[in-house]
């Protein structure tokens, strides 16, 4: 299965070109608002060094958030029109879930974290089991406090994982069993490896269905009645 992942639900986009679980070549920069202008020539890029031509892929698999609304909307209109345009299926993937897979622990509890902007934090805790992690509950939106008091309810030893840099320095202090660790951002390599796992199992919903999961309203809504006239049709 020849497979293009595309991460850009935070400030470090990728992207990936595997079949099944091999990754062939793959593309990074961390840019916070550079989303666009590197997801089509990266893949251009990509395809390139790869021998590939876009009718080669299989599955487009895609971080559809939580994160960033500007680059998961970037990421999420890419993949839909690569795989729309070439007949391939489409993946959606949760960022949290991308960046606890690659989570390195043999035995902790894991908790990932993905800045949401706004002073918000998209959280989940996981299990790690022999080849990946099992999440243990929803993702939540908290703030940083409530991030501090989940973990310090918890009593377990855990690490945690992901952006948390974001967070403030008080939301550690004095707490025992909490380590922090690497990923700090999602990769599109493990993007494409949930995406296929997704594939495997015929675990994708229709591509009408996907849609981005920001767990919040937009920061800006268009009240689009302020640019048209509401009137019945003549």
């Amino acid at each position: 299965m020849r497979i293009v992942a595309i991460e850009s639900a935070t400030p470090a986009a990728s992207v990936s070109l595997a079949e099944d679980l091999r990754v062939i070549a793959s593309a990074r920069r961390v840019d916070r608002q550079g989303h666009v202008s590197f997801l089509i020539p990266a893949l251009d890029f990509l395809f390139d060094q790869a021998g590939w031509a876009p009718t080669d892929v299989d599955l487009v698999a895609v971080d559809v958030g939580p994160g960033l609304f500007g680059g998961i909307r970037a990421g999420l209109s890419t993949a839909q029109a690569l795989a729309g345009a070439v007949g391939a299926r489409l993946a959606p993937v949760g960022s949290v879930d991308a960046v606890a897979l690659r989570a390195a622990t043999a035995h902790r509890k894991i908790w990932a974290v993905v800045d949401a902007r706004r002073g918000e934090f998209a959280v989940a805790p996981y299990q790690p089991v022999p080849g990946g992690v099992v999440r243990e509950g929803a993702v939540e939106l908290v703030s940083a406090e409530a991030f501090r008091g989940i973990l310090a309810s918890d009593r377990t030893e855990s690490l945690v994982v992901g952006d948390w840099e974001a967070l403030p320095e008080a939301v550690f202090r004095g707490m025992h069993g909490i380590r922090t660790g690497r990923p700090r951002y999602p990769s599109s390599e493990a993007v494409a490896e949930l995406g296929y796992a997704r594939a495997v199992k015929d675990d994708l919903p229709h591509p009408d269905e996907v849609r981005p999961r920001y767990l919040r309203e937009p920061d800006v809504r268009i009240k689009w009645s302020d640019f048209r006239r509401e009137e019945p049709w003549q």
